[in-house]
């Protein structure tokens, strides 16, 4: 496995909000309400660096 120390998990928390912001910026584009679309995206962040922080990726 990896060595945990040299984790960043503020770039890793931003790469995710904006990879998911991307997607989720096209389905308000077709109509899903912003609300849930920055859920997602927010969902979304915190789940990849949960993942990244218990180094299944």
């Amino acid at each position: 496995m990896r060595d945990n120390q040299g984790k960043d998990l503020v770039g890793a928390g931003l790469t995710a909000a904006i990879g998911a912001g991307i997607i989720t910026s096209y389905a308000v584009s077709q109509g899903q309400h912003p609300l849930v679309a920055t859920g997602i995206t927010i969902f979304s962040a915190l789940l990849a660096v949960i993942i990244y922080q218990a180094d299944l990726i």
